[in-house]
């Protein structure tokens, strides 16, 4: 799909599929990466965990209380030093696999271009859903707020890169464009049948970028095997408005530590930029809060 097909697809449906948009020897690579991953979270051992039910953070410091208690649905912090093969997930995350469509989405270069979040979503220990929702968009909002911030530019390409068959997300197309239409708003928050609404279904190694802020929702299989990485990517024009969605997964704590010494040099000078513009935007951000409560 040419750069102008991808931008024009997700501009007018708030979300866009690149097939196979990684080799079969990466896929392999990034498999064995993620159940080591997820081995030492369901063990307890990785603190960073999303738990179930809980949709939104902060999640609890995970243990094998934890575990034993709620459940996961995702690992935190891929990139992080100390997570296990994580050079595996900063190779992919700096990619031109992920940067190239990111950047003609985005509409900018290399140094515009802000570190964001790389997490891991899994298959939870029970049948579990996220209500309809907008990351950075409260339900309470009213039509006049919604669109307030939904006529602002994006800022941001988020993606999910499925590892194995994933079609967890529920989406509305075009429903980043506008605001909720009264059925929407009145429907239950895990309401199984919105009109239009369309199943994204994705092979291994394809990858969804989507408009954050389009409708959508997740609908989660215990019985079927998933490993599929949930990442981000900003601009530096965007960074008060994103700095609430990104900062609220704990990248302060570790940011300063995160390795890029695997990387090749063209690569790492693109890394070494977008880490840069996180910290400008941490720094001026200050505390921030969680977008969303649940």
């Amino acid at each position: 799909m040419t750069a102008t097909k991808l931008l024009d697809q997700l501009n007018r449906d708030g979300f866009v599929i690149v097939r196979s948009a990684i080799s079969p020897e990466e896929l392999s690579k990034l498999r064995a990466a993620t159940a080591q991953a997820t081995s030492i979270a369901r063990s307890g051992e990785w603190p960073s965990v999303r738990t179930l039910p809980k949709q939104f953070p902060p999640w609890p410091k995970n243990s094998p209380e934890v575990v034993k208690e709620h459940g996961l649905w995702g690992v935190q912090g891929m990139m992080h030093p100390d997570m296990p093969a994580n050079s595996a997930f900063v190779q992919m995350y700096f990619s031109d696999a992920v940067i190239g469509p990111t950047k003609e989405l985005l509409q900018c270069d290399d140094s515009e271009l802000v570190m964001e979040l790389f997490n891991l979503l899994i298959r939870p220990d029970r049948d579990f859903e996220l209500r309809w929702h907008r990351d950075d968009i409260p339900a309470t909002a009213t039509p006049e707020e919604e669109l307030e911030r939904l006529n602002q530019p994006a800022y941001s390409a988020q993606w999910n890169l499925a590892l194995y068959d994933d079609a967890s997300l529920v989406v509305v197309p075009g429903s980043h464009k506008r605001a909720r239409t009264e059925f929407e708003r009145k429907a239950d928050p895990f309401e199984k049948e919105i009109p239009d609404q369309l199943i994204v279904e994705l092979k291994p190694g394809d990858v969804v970028f989507y408009n954050n802020n389009i409708l959508h929702r997740g609908v989660y299989n215990s019985n079927l095997e998933r490993m599929t990485l949930h990442g981000s990517a900003g601009h530096v024009n965007g960074s008060s408005l994103r700095a609430r969605n990104v900062l609220q997964h704990g990248l302060r704590d570790w940011i300063d530590r995160v390795d890029f010494d695997g990387l090749d040099e063209t690569v790492k000078s693109r890394a070494e930029k977008m880490k840069a513009n996180l910290v400008q935007m941490g720094q001026a951000a200050g505390e921030v809060g969680y977008s969303l409560d649940g």
